[in-house]
């Protein structure tokens, strides 16, 4: 133990790093128990507009949007979605796919649309960067 002190206190930069990495990853781990939507890669997304009908909800900009979505996709901009929340009510209980470009913008329309009574919320992981790393088409219509 006493090693350790020493190593600890020789090389505090290395064991800060250590500390850092380890709270990383122990949030990492734990903080998939404490979500409150699915992850849905690519080709479940896929599977779930084609076997449960689930509806797809881009959260991107205007812009991001006119550059390609994936087909048949609601646009609402995140900073829209409060105010537009009453546009989705009719799929509330259905399942609800939500994207962005990388899959953090709509992990907080998940939370939004958690709170307002949606039962079930899937993330795109990796969002439309995924989609297209995974081979599907973006529409740009």
């Amino acid at each position: 133990m006493e090693q350790m002190t020493e190593f600890a206190t020789n090389h505090y930069l290395l064991f800060s790093a250590l500390g850092v990495i380890l709270v990383l990853l122990a949030q990492n781990l734990i903080g998939g128990a404490f979500r409150s939507y699915e992850l849905a890669s690519p080709q479940q997304l896929a599977a779930l507009v084609n076997h449960e009908d689930a509806t797809v909800l881009d959260v991107r900009e205007n812009k991001e949007y006119v550059d390609g979505h994936i087909l048949n996709s609601i646009h609402i901009p995140l900073s829209e979605l409060t105010r537009r929340l009453t546009e989705l009510d009719k799929f509330k209980e259905s399942p609800v796919v939500i994207c962005c470009r990388s899959g953090h913008r709509s992990a907080q329309a998940c939370g939004q649309l958690k709170k307002s009574g949606f039962e079930k919320i899937h993330n795109l992981e990796g969002g439309t960067l995924a989609w297209q790393d995974a081979g599907l088409p973006l529409n740009k219509t």
